[in-house]
């Protein structure tokens, strides 16, 4: 999720915009890029995706080694790239994305956004709940390898106000009873956050890290990764 908005003198026009139980989303395209706007405020868009990527790839690489097929729930479907990522990587096996806002779904099944993620929708380890995700890890009883998150621009940025508890004791208590023992949780975020790395600590994570983007000026999109001990 890419948190600045870019700018370019590339004409802008907006593709969709509905209203949704959590307010109004939008597409509009600028040049060959896409982007989503949710309630006026800029979420992302198509000009990148290396964080997005990262936010996979360093989960796999913090399973436990010798984990088959282990299986990972995105949570937030964006532009895309996290999914596609994801089904691109065959060492992962069930891929569960939560998706709250149904235009998003329907941009990547029907609309442009088919072109980053048609492939993994087809494959048939993808699965596509239409659920709002702080809903899902307190009230589900599935459990995942892996919880890749990326709903907001980090823990104290939200998007909704109804996001802020997924980063409470309560919540990341929540998110560890939908891990396996050994199961990685990692969270996008738009910059660093010591106090997000305590609040994991005091839920009882284990191997607390961060991972930055680097970026040509400014502060790096960051992952947050935490381990549910064994």
């Amino acid at each position: 999720m890419d948190a600045i908005d870019p700018t370019g003198s590339d004409a802008v026009r907006t593709l969709d915009r509905r209203e949704g139980p959590y307010g109004e989303v939008a597409l509009r395209e600028r040049g060959e890029h896409f982007e989503i706007i949710a309630n006026g405020c800029f979420l992302m868009d198509t000009s990148d995706g290396r964080s997005e990527r990262l936010l996979i790839d360093a989960a796999l690489a913090a399973l436990p080694a010798g984990r088959d097929r282990p299986s990972v729930l995105i949570g937030g479907l964006g532009v895309g790239f996290s999914l596609a990522h994801a089904a691109a990587e065959p060492r992962w096996g069930a891929i569960t994305v939560i998706e709250r806002e149904q235009a998003v779904i329907d941009w990547h099944r029907e609309g442009p956004l088919d072109r980053i993620s048609g492939a993994a929708l087809a494959d048939p380890r993808t699965v596509i709940l239409p659920t709002d995700l702080v809903a899902h890890v307190h009230g589900s009883t599935s459990a995942y390898d892996a919880l890749c998150l990326d709903i907001d621009n980090g823990p104290g940025w939200t998007v909704t106000d109804d996001n802020d508890g997924l980063y409470t004791a309560k919540g990341l208590a929540a998110c560890m009873n939908r891990l396996r023992p050994g199961g990685i949780l990692a969270v996008w975020s738009a910059q660093p956050s010591a106090a997000f790395e305590e609040a994991l600590r005091n839920a009882g994570y284990t191997g607390v890290r961060t991972e930055e983007i680097p970026v040509a000026r400014g502060v790096p999109d960051v992952v947050h990764l935490a381990v549910r001990p064994a």
